[in-house]
């Protein structure tokens, strides 16, 4: 929306034409998205705490935890609201990328609202059913996957690129592209769902994550420096950088109330949404692996989940005193900060390295 009236004001005063540069919008975009998140935020959760809407905590976990009952939830409304706002603003809305993440972010937030809706408004203490909701992220999933299988410009756009390696590309062909998409996407929402379990602990590695695929964007989205750091050109993709720079703002505004002791939680409404815009950003940067090195904190949490189901069904024990992951540290008696922290640490050694791949191949 600004952008288009910077390109009308531009032909009457050149100055504007400094609203072109993708770097220049795309710190505007966040500082925009951050802003919004520090003003709307308040007020959301006044709402948010009028009406009730507040976290339900469970006997079986850590006894910490049942202190932050009734502490407003569904704080990832904030998100999106600041997100998708900030985008409109400031990306060039005649490009397909930038809609395809917008539709993909808002599905899954949709789906997240619903389930968050059951829980804390109607009462329903198990939510949407677990074979509903994945069959709606299946839904949201899949049509991602073939609405960019459709627009990939160029055979690169839907080879599989590994990191560390000048000249190897597995070619996976439509059927191949729309299966790794659907579980990037999918694996990566509900990756981060799991890992939502303590104060700020998922927020700050999203938003390092999601400025990393930013940088991905910028250099692949541009032929000179696409064609330097031998990764794929995808023509257009450069504008991905603005919704990821709006993820990076929107992020730390709500972190300025969910860090710890926090006043909000974000709610399935925006893990479930977060996880799929960095799987869908991911799948058009062509750095799905890069992804999942980046975000190896939401693979650990996720992988510790599937490691304590699978030992309690076949030997009737399990690895960790409590699944995902983090609540088994806070049981060994490290304290709820010091888990947080140390897992953030851990994201911005990882994001670094997945930085990395872009030169050493």
């Amino acid at each position: 929306m600004l952008y288009r009236l910077a390109e009308l004001l531009a032909q009457h005063y050149s100055g504007f034409r400094v609203f072109s540069y993708l770097t220049l919008r795309g710190i505007l975009a966040a500082l925009t998205a951050l802003l919004i998140a520090l003003l709307v935020g308040p007020w959301m959760i006044a709402r948010l705490t009028e009406h009730q809407i507040g976290q339900n905590v469970r006997n079986v976990g850590p006894q910490s935890h049942l202190a932050k009952q009734g502490t407003p939830t569904m704080g990832g409304a904030l998100i999106l609201v600041a997100m998708l706002a900030a985008t409109l603003l400031w990306a060039d809305l005649t490009n397909r990328y930038v809609w395809i993440v917008i539709g993909v972010t808002s599905a899954f937030g949709l789906i997240g609202f619903y389930d968050d809706y059951l829980k804390l408004v109607v009462g329903n203490s198990r939510g949407l059913a677990a074979r509903w909701k994945f069959l709606l992220q299946s839904v949201a999933g899949v049509g991602a996957a073939v609405a960019l299988s459709y627009a990939a410009p160029t055979p690169g756009a839907t080879a599989l690129h590994l990191p560390f390696f000048k000249d190897i590309v597995v070619p996976l062909g439509p059927v191949g592209f729309v299966v790794v998409t659907y579980f990037v996407i999918v694996g990566t929402s509900n990756a981060v769902n799991l890992t939502d379990g303590l104060d700020g602990l998922a927020i700050l590695p999203a938003v390092m994550v999601a400025g990393a695929l930013g940088v991905f964007a910028y250099a692949s989205g541009n032929a000179i420096f696409a064609a330097y750091l031998l990764i794929p050109h995808v023509p257009g993709v450069g504008e991905v950088l603005i919704f990821c720079a709006t993820l990076v703002g929107a992020g730390l505004g709500f972190l300025w109330f969910n860090t710890y002791p926090a006043q909000v939680f974000m709610g399935d409404i925006g893990a479930l949404a977060i996880g799929a815009a960095l799987g869908v950003v991911a799948v058009i940067v062509r750095q799905e692996i890069v992804l999942f090195v980046m975000g190896g904190v939401f693979v650990l949490e996720t992988v510790s989940v599937m490691l304590q189901v699978a030992s309690f069904k076949l030997t009737g024990k399990r690895i960790f005193r409590m699944a995902p992951i983090h609540h088994h540290y806070e049981l060994k008696g490290l304290a709820e900060p010091k888990v947080i922290v140390r897992f953030w640490i851990i994201t911005v050694v990882l994001v670094l390295a997945g930085l990395a791949t872009l030169k050493v191949r």
